[in-house]
């Protein structure tokens, strides 16, 4: 965490200083505004809290409950989450918090006494080592609260306006603000009432039977699986073996329970198989009574047996496998005719079973994926056409969460005769680790992801993926960590310059590199970063170097790594890297060609560009497909508070 940079900050560094819209910001919903986000889930939750970086940008977030959720139905929280959550700046807190889930065990019945389960194998969580960040379970509206958090203290100050449920929009040709909304009063004072409010984007993050969605025609695609299960958050004394640790479990004749260790190492959840649901059940199995629920576990448990004492939540619910045929208001037959205006992201655009874990997960990468593109919009950095990538990008991702998940649920649903071995559930969890953990995402060639060219300069990069992290040694204090850590979810470009051979201060490719960056009018920083804005604004240049950090001299470090920041032009030092010695070299451990290489990542994570130090022109002509020149514009408030903090001297 950086700060002071603008004069003492004796508060929490945490609470960036008001700005733009965050200032004198009005209690009650304006007429006009820019982004409406309706719903408060986890995309919702999480686009607040990146527009909250853009204090230029007039977001409002409405929801139709009266306040905070308070229990949430989701809570497996994937690794790729918690990078996320990183950079959001609250993932130590949250780690600290959660369960932390590190294997899974599978029983089966006994093939000696079938009415009885007995342990079949076990399986680490992560076998392969995907991320640095563990696979964690905490409620999903502590995950809201987080947020919210990040929401309220970002400089756009956004905070929910609950009671405010949405009921229709129209998309007129014309007028800056062309969306017009209306909505009522679903809580408080004056339930009932309707207003119309008009806004630039609108984006639908209302769950699985959104009417933002509704109102703009799109369409789920998909069937249910006419398969039920029910759900239980209890508090309960058993003598089962395994109850903290997360188990599949199949019965010989009663089906199957998933169970998953909650947060705070009392609580458990159960899902428990109620078998096949005839078509014509029009949702009566969705009041099967708490009390056959349990008395279904426990024979599925046999020989051991299950006392809830207490049931924090619980549902029934049947599996549906769905994914609208598109993420905007465009119109597939206009698509690249016209600009979208509204959005629907989470459960809004796509639905499943929860016992892979991803509907929260995914969701949270939709606002993610969406957030900071509007933020580019919005503030004149991009053009409107940019906001087409998210619905591009983020439904080829939905498809492929739907084919894993029929596939899990699935083999969930299998009765234990049907496998082909005692071991195949074990053995499938073990090698599909990687899809649900979140990172078989890969975004293909578009305006903002390039073509892989130059794959090989970075083989553990792969273009269109998440950004891997590794150990790094930051040169100014000797401090290892890992260089990913440092992506803040602020709407910054990262150029990650991996040095050839040649120590700082030497004739090098990186050197030449560098030279022109910082100062070359054809460079992206002139081009697209806004005149009087600090000179890493819009993207944020480091440098890895192959030596020891001992071996660096940081005076002869270019200065395009130690920039001059703030209303002192104090330096950045936190720019400069090495190579870590008590932990894998980081260009061994990344693929890095050892003649060096650029990096270009986007604001959220993922690996955009990899090209050679020479390649000047091309690195310019990549982002000049997706972002304006600001060469004469005067520079908007800035995200992160990365230039209007106040002093506290």
């Amino acid at each position: 965490m950086q700060f002071h940079h603008h004069g003492y900050v004796s508060g929490d560094p945490r609470v960036l200083p008001a700005e733009g819209t965050g200032l004198d910001r009005p209690a009650d919903l304006p007429d006009e505004i820019d982004v409406l986000i309706v719903g408060s889930g986890p995309a919702g939750m999480l686009l607040a809290a990146q527009l909250s970086q853009y204090p230029s940008v007039m977001t409002r977030l409405v929801e139709r409950r009266a306040g905070r959720l308070a229990i949430g139905q989701a809570d497996g929280i994937q690794a790729r989450s918690v990078e996320t959550f990183q950079a959001f700046g609250f993932a130590e807190r949250v780690t600290a918090e959660a369960f932390h889930l590190t294997a899974m065990n599978f029983w089966s019945p006994d093939e000696h006494d079938p009415s009885k389960i007995v342990r079949t194998s076990r399986a680490e969580d992560d076998p392969h080592g995907v991320s640095e960040f563990p696979h964690l379970i905490v409620n999903q509206a502590r995950i809201l609260d987080y947020f919210a958090e990040s929401a309220a203290n970002g400089p756009a100050r956004i905070t929910p306006d609950y009671g405010w449920q949405f009921v229709t929009l129209q998309v007129e040709e014309e007028g800056e603000f062309p969306v017009r909304v209306t909505l009522r009063r679903s809580a408080g004072e004056n339930e009932g009432e309707e207003r119309v409010v008009r806004a630039k984007y609108v984006v639908g993050c209302d769950g699985a039977r959104s009417s933002v969605r509704e109102s703009i025609g799109c369409k789920h695609v998909g069937d249910v699986s006419y398969h039920a299960w029910g759900v239980m958050d209890v508090l309960a004394v058993t003598d089962f073996p395994d109850i903290r640790t997360k188990c599949a479990i199949q019965s010989h004749e009663d089906g199957s329970i998933l169970l998953i260790p909650r947060e705070g190492g009392y609580l458990f959840r159960m899902y428990v198989d109620l078998g096949e649901v005839p078509e014509d059940d029009h949702g009566k199995v969705r009041k099967t009574p708490l009390d056959d629920i349990i008395a279904k576990a426990n024979r599925i448990l046999s020989p051991y047996t299950l006392d809830v004492r207490n049931v924090a939540w619980s549902s029934v619910y049947e599996v549906g496998h769905r994914v609208t045929d598109r993420f905007d208001d465009v119109p597939v037959e206009l698509i690249g005719t016209r600009d979208p205006r509204v959005f629907i992201a989470g459960d809004a655009c796509h639905t499943h079973s929860a016992k892979a874990g991803q509907g929260m997960n995914v969701s949270m990468q939709d606002g993610f994926n969406l957030g900071w593109k509007l933020g580019q919009v919005l503030e004149g950095r991009s053009p409107a056409s940019l906001l087409a990538t998210y619905s591009g990008e983020r439904q080829v991702i939905a498809q492929n969460l739907i084919d894993f998940d029929k596939e899990w649920a699935a083999m969930m649903a299998k009765k234990p005769e049907e496998f082909e071995s005692p071991t195949q559930l074990a053995e499938f969890y073990t090698a599909t680790a990687e899809f649900p953990a979140g990172f078989m995402t890969q975004y293909v060639p578009s305006v903002i992801t390039a073509e892989a060219t130059h794959q090989d300069l970075a083989t553990g990069f792969p273009i269109g993926k998440r950004f891997k992290s590794a150990h790094v040694v930051r040169v100014a204090d000797a401090n290892d960590m890992h260089l990913g850590h440092h992506h803040r979810a602020d709407g910054r470009w990262r150029i990650y310059a991996f040095a050839d051979a040649p120590a700082a201060g030497e004739p090098s490719a990186l050197a030449d590199w560098a030279q022109w960056v910082g100062t070359s009018d054809d460079s992206p920083v002139a081009q697209f970063t806004p005149p009087g804005a600090d000179i890493d604004r819009v993207f944020d240049v480091k440098v890895v170097y192959q030596q020891r950090y001992e071996d660096v001299d940081l005076t002869r470090v270019p200065e395009i790594f130690l920039p001059r920041v703030g209303p002192f032009q104090v330096i950045d030092y936190e720019k400069v890297y090495a190579i870590d010695p008590k932990e894998e070299d980081f260009f061994d451990a990344r693929g890095i060609d050892r003649g060096g290489c650029v990096v270009v990542v986007r604001p959220d994570q993922y690996v955009a560009c990899i090209l050679p130090l020479t390649a000047r022109e091309e690195l310019s002509e990549f982002f000049g497909r997706s972002m304006l020149s600001q060469r004469g514009e005067p520079a908007a408030a800035a995200p992160a508070g990365q230039e209007q903090v106040e002093a506290s001297v």
